[in-house]
């Protein structure tokens, strides 16, 4: 793979049926994570430890922030926040695919300057089952 412009890297949400880009956002970030099931006995071989192939809990979270524009999706993302629902987002991978599904805003945080720009960094974590579609 290419290096790939890290602008690219997009988060969407569902706004009425339709995917739409977080607005503001100038980093963003997706983490995967599996919990591990630790299966090792006495037998394990060389007592190394073994892993349950399969098991676990599987995790995403998004990250994200930039500067606050009071556009259409910064409203959605505060609502989705204050409603705590947990609507389709998308996550745009550059030349890797796109992976989708419902996610929580777990938090919003909101700073400034005097003589700066108004910024916010958002986060959020998997709730359901994640699907992904190759670039």
């Amino acid at each position: 793979m290419a290096v790939q412009n890290g602008k690219d890297l997009l988060i969407k949400v569902d706004v009425s049926g339709i995917f739409e880009t977080l607005a503001g956002l100038r980093a963003t970030r997706i983490s995967f994570n599996a919990e591990q099931v630790d299966v090792t006995t006495l037998e394990s071989t060389g007592g190394w430890r073994e892993l349950l192939a399969g098991a676990g809990v599987k995790s995403a979270s998004l990250s994200g922030s930039g500067v606050f524009k009071d556009g259409a999706t910064d409203e959605r993302a505060r609502q989705i926040f204050f409603d705590g629902v947990t609507p389709a987002f998308q996550v745009i991978i550059p030349d890797f695919g796109t992976v989708e599904g419902p996610f929580q805003v777990t938090s919003i945080e909101y700073a400034g300057a005097h003589d700066g720009e108004a910024t916010y960094e958002l986060a959020l974590a998997s709730a359901g089952a994640l699907s992904f579609t190759a670039a």
